[in-house]
């Protein structure tokens, strides 16, 4: 189960860095808003994971 674990928070991290470029994008600030949130839920549930395995 540890090469899920990892796997698991290089992907929440991998969201957490999108979710970042999502407030630098060149889009609407509510889609710049929507695109943060999104990943960074991702990010969070992801990083649930890890701690319940």
């Amino acid at each position: 189960m540890k090469h899920a674990r990892i796997a698991s928070a290089i992907r929440a991290r991998a969201h957490r860095k999108m979710a970042f470029a999502a407030l630098r994008s060149d889009s609407s600030a509510a889609v710049r808003l929507k695109r943060y949130n999104h990943h960074m839920i991702k990010a969070r549930r992801l990083e649930g994971q890890e701690v319940r395995s």
